[in-house]
């Protein structure tokens, strides 16, 4: 419980950090939206942080090309939109399935849901202005991701090596699994775990 409140107040605290640093610039806009998304990829437990980072890069750079494919190529129209967004998911599932979990899939999705947060709305006002708008959209949000990410990760770290329950010795593993007809032996592993 104490992990939980301390890693949303320092949560709290970075969003509302980043919307003071951000007053009156494009960050402002976008603070929460990246605090939040930065925050989930740290906390999120998972065996390689780096695996869960390249994740979310991934899904950030396929959707911030898929902008650049629908303002070029595509027509601004849902058939557009649609062919586009088939194909950001379908790569992201497609290398978090060939990297055998090393590159999870639903950090990819959350970088997707970062730049398409942050912008969709400029970009469906003025689709040819994508190489004048695109970069100060995905600077401002992998800011904010990168101030949740590292607020998440440290706040993280540190309560749980806080809030670890203090070890009472090694325990000896059993030396087998195979079933026994002792009908002492549960009374012996209570009165053991009992100590």
């Amino acid at each position: 419980m104490l992990q939980r409140l301390l890693s949303g107040s320092a949560l709290a605290v970075c969003a509302a950090v980043v919307l003071l640093i951000g007053g009156g610039s494009d960050l402002e806009h976008v603070a929460l939206l990246g605090v939040a998304l930065g925050g989930v990829v740290g906390l999120v437990p998972y065996d390689s942080p780096m695996g869960k980072l390249g994740g979310f890069f991934l899904g950030f750079v396929l959707a911030w090309i898929a902008f650049g494919v629908r303002a070029a190529l595509l027509p601004d129209t849902a058939m557009g939109r649609a062919v586009a967004a088939f194909m950001v998911v379908l790569i992201c599932g497609v290398v978090a399935a060939l990297s055998a979990g090393k590159v999870p899939l639903w950090s990819a999705l959350l970088g997707v849901a970062a730049i398409v947060g942050a912008y969709e709305l400029p970009f469906t006002d003025s689709p040819p202005q994508f190489m004048v708008t695109s970069p100060t959209a995905a600077t401002t949000v992998l800011l904010a991701a990168g101030f949740g990410f590292i607020v998440a990760t440290l706040t993280d770290m540190f309560v749980k090596v806080a809030d670890s329950p203090p070890s009472r010795g090694s325990r000896k593993a059993p030396t087998s699994t195979a079933p026994t007809n002792d009908p002492e032996l549960l009374g012996r592993l209570l009165s053991e775990e009992s100590k």
